[in-house]
C-alpha cells in the first residue's frame, strides 16, 4: 500500500449548504502536504470526515487501506488528530490526561510510559507535567494536543492549525518538531500561515469553496519565476525591446509607488526555469536606457494562493 490517504469524490452537505464539494486526493506514505484554504474553505470538514468524526453525505475514503465508514476503528488506530480546538478535562494534570488518553487509545500497558515519557519529551512539556490542564497557556495546551496524538506512534498524523494562538517562539518549535515528525509519520496539516508550509511541506493541496483548487508539489510550485525590473527611459521603447527577447512570455507594466518620474516598472514572465537578466540588463543598455533594479522572482505560495481564491470566489 503506497498511499496512507485515498479520497474518492468525497461530498459534505450541512442542509442546502455544500461544505466539501466533490473532492479527490491522495497522500502517500511518507509525505508531509499542507492542506490550504480560506475560512470556510472546507478544511476542516475534510478532516473531521478523515477522522471519522463526521460521516460524508457521498463519496468514498480510506486511511492506511482501511474505510473510514466500515473500518472507523482500524482508522483511528492509525492516525492522530489535532483537531482545531483542542478538548482537554482540565481538572487533570498533564501526566494523568496522558495516561488516561493511552490507556483509552489501548497503547500496550509494557509501553505505555515509555511512550507517555516519549510524547512530554518530544512536545516540550516536562516542565509541565504535574501542572492542571486547565491552568496552562494556550501554547501549553495544544502541545498536550499534540502529545497526545502521539501516543499510539500512529503512522498518520492530521493537524488543524496547530500553531494557531502560538507566540513566534512556539511556533518556531512546533514547526521543528512537525519537520521532525515528518521524517517517521505522514503529516496532513493545515494552516493560514503559508511561509510554514512553505518551511515544512513537500506538497500543497488547496480547497476553495468547497473544491479542489490545486494539488502540487511544493518545489513545481516555486520553479515559476519572472524578473522584475526599474529603468529610466521611454516606457513603450522599453517594453517592445524586452518583449522581442528570446524566452519571454509576457511583459507587464507595474504600477510601482516611491518610483522617480520617468523610471517605469516591469515584471518580465518568461518560460519555465528560464534565467535571462543578462540579456534584460543588455536590453535595456541597447535601448540608452538606465537600469535601476533588476531582481529574479520566485512565485510565493501567498502569491498563488491568492490567485487562485480570488478567482474562485469572483467566479461565483
Amino acid at each position: 500500500m503506497s498511499h496512507m490517504i485515498e479520497v474518492h469524490q468525497l461530498t459534505k452537505q450541512f442542509g442546502q449548504v455544500i461544505a466539501v464539494d466533490n473532492v479527490s486526493f491522495s497522500v502517500k506514505k511518507g509525505e508531509v502536504v499542507g492542506f490550504l484554504g480560506p475560512n470556510g474553505a472546507g478544511k476542516s470538514t475534510t478532516m473531521r470526515i478523515l477522522t471519522t468524526y463526521i460521516p460524508a453525505t457521498s463519496g468514498t475514503a480510506t486511511i492506511a487501506g482501511y474505510d473510514i465508514m466500515n473500518d472507523s476503528m482500524k482508522v483511528r488506530e492509525n492516525l492522530g488528530y489535532l483537531p482545531e480546538n483542542v478538548p482537554l478535562y482540565a481538572e487533570m494534570r498533564v501526566i494523568e490526561y496522558l495516561q488516561f488518553r493511552a490507556q483509552i487509545k489501548g497503547v500496550d500497558r509494557s509501553k505505555r510510559r515509555e511512550r507517555i515519557d516519549y510524547t512530554i519529551d518530544r512536545c516540550r512539556l516536562e516542565g509541565v507535567r504535574r501542572r492542571l490542564v486547565g491552568t496552562l497557556s494556550r501554547g501549553y495546551r495544544q502541545r498536550v494536543g499534540l502529545a497526545d496524538a502521539l501516543l499510539s506512534d500512529p503512522p498518520l498524523l492530521i493537524l488543524d492549525e496547530p500553531t494557531a494562538g502560538l507566540d513566534p517562539n512556539q511556533q518556531n518549535e512546533t514547526l521543528k518538531l512537525i519537520r521532525e515528525l515528518g521524517q517517521q509519520h505522514t503529516v496532513l496539516l493545515s494552516t493560514h500561515i503559508l511561509p510554514e508550509v512553505e518551511e515544512t511541506c513537500q506538497r500543497v493541496i488547496i480547497i476553495s469553496q468547497g473544491k479542489l483548487a490545486l494539488d502540487d508539489r511544493l518545489d513545481a510550485l516555486q520553479k515559476e519565476t519572472s524578473i522584475v525590473i526599474e529603468a529610466r527611459g521611454s516606457s513603450v521603447d522599453l517594453k517592445q525591446a524586452l518583449q522581442s527577447l528570446d524566452g519571454v512570455t509576457a511583459v507587464k507594466p507595474i504600477t510601482a509607488e516611491m518610483v522617480d518620474a520617468g523610471v517605469h516598472a516591469f515584471e518580465i514572465q518568461t518560460r519555465e526555469n528560464t534565467d535571462i537578466r543578462e540579456a534584460v540588463a543588455s536590453r535595456v543598455a541597447e535601448r540608452g536606457a538606465v537600469l535601476r533594479r533588476l531582481d529574479l522572482k520566485r512565485q510565493s505560495l501567498r502569491d498563488l494562493f491568492m490567485q487562485i481564491t480570488t478567482q474562485r470566489s469572483s467566479a461565483a
